[in-house]
């Protein structure tokens, strides 16, 4: 239930958003996309795009991984930047579909100009994220206009649960805890099915 809702949250609060200057209308073609991280995806902050171009905001999402995982590329590309980005390792992979995809605070496995598949590992995350606990920065742009990087994975599957009874309540609430996303809560899971 809890998937479901917010499968439908994300989907009306995509329509509901007025057009940006510099954002597509929609994102070109859609790519095999590949989680940069194993299932599920832990959000532990996310995208909160700024009112200007210039405005606080949050340009990406946050997912929640160990020191020392390694990250895969979404879809194939060719890497556009790997290096130092004010004293924070980068990684950002340009896509066939004119999109970039960023990763950050990494050791780049791969060099500029480097063509990569979907799925390769390009990088592994180190210390110096923003997070309180270590976490990777996940951003996507189109152009100079940041995007919402979990567009691009599969929308999570909704699945019913069973309801808590006398004598499953411990099951019932493990399931629950498993199933995904928390709308009323600032992280969460992001499962869908595995590429």
């Amino acid at each position: 239930m809890t998937t479901l809702l917010l499968s439908l949250l994300l989907a009306l609060s995509r329509a509901a958003l007025p057009a940006q200057p510099g954002l597509p209308a929609a994102l070109p073609a859609a790519l095999p996309a590949v989680r940069p991280l194993p299932a599920p995806l832990s959000v532990t902050r996310w995208w909160d795009p700024p009112p200007t171009p210039y405005a606080a905001g949050h340009r990406g999402v946050d997912l929640a991984a160990p020191v020392g995982a390694e990250l895969r590329a979404v879809a194939a590309g060719r890497v556009h930047h790997a290096g130092q980005v004010a004293g924070r390792g980068v990684l950002s992979l340009a896509l066939p579909n004119g999109l970039r995809t960023t990763y950050e605070p990494v050791r780049p496995l791969v060099s500029e100009g480097e063509e990569v598949s979907a799925g390769q590992v390009v990088a592994v995350l180190t210390e110096g994220s923003h997070c309180p606990a270590p976490c990777l920065h996940w951003g996507l742009l189109s152009g100079e206009a940041y995007l919402n990087p979990l567009t691009l994975l599969a929308r999570p599957t909704p699945r019913l649960l069973p309801q808590p009874g006398p004598a499953g309540a411990r099951d019932g609430a493990a399931a629950e805890g498993e199933a995904g996303l928390s709308p009323g809560h600032p992280a969460g899971r992001w499962p869908g099915p595995s590429p």
